[in-house]
């Protein structure tokens, strides 16, 4: 008689049905802090609300609080929003932590952001609709970079988990 051996594999992370029409979905999977990786999923149009409850508590674990997680969530927010309006609907969130910082990184397979789109971002005029999403990021991040090309664009944004003399750590 043979014995049964189990492996150390891991399973495939769990799918959500598909429906007619919509971008399939891999739900997130918990992540070891000890890699300071603190989120990597998928996403798609159903799942901003989601994300950004997820990111949220993982910085607040982290030890953002206050302003600063608020900001940064927005920014991560908007860039997300952005990939779902305007790079094909889905795109993939990595948020790590690495030394004093919190990193996001937002992937997508879109055809690019247009050059008149990332230079000289303005404050955006009170009644246009969009053109906010970029610019936020800049002013709520300690960092924002963009590669971008036709085929797709990775958002990075970086805050400080704590600034000099910031005592409102929690």
């Amino acid at each position: 008689m043979e014995e049964t051996v189990k492996q150390g594999v891991r399973p495939a992370p769990v799918a959500e049905p598909v429906e007619s029409g919509a971008s399939p979905r891999v739900l997130a999977e918990p992540i070891p802090t000890s890699s300071g990786r603190l989120l990597d999923r998928l996403f798609g149009r159903d799942d901003i609300t989601l994300v950004r409850h997820e990111v949220s508590s993982r910085l607040s674990a982290a030890g953002l609080a206050g302003d600063r997680l608020h900001g940064f969530v927005l920014a991560v927010n908007e860039v997300v929003t952005n990939v779902v309006l305007h790079a094909g609907g889905s795109g993939r969130l990595l948020l790590r932590v690495a030394g004093p910082s919190a990193w996001c990184t937002v992937t997508d397979s879109g055809s690019g952001i247009p050059a008149r789109f990332l230079t000289d971002l303005e404050v955006p005029e009170a009644f246009e609709v969009g053109g906010r999403g970029l610019w936020l990021a800049q002013q709520l991040c300690d960092e924002v970079t963009v590669a971008t090309g036709p085929i797709g664009t990775t958002v990075g944004l970086r805050i400080l988990l704590a600034t000099p003399g910031d005592t409102a750590r929690k």
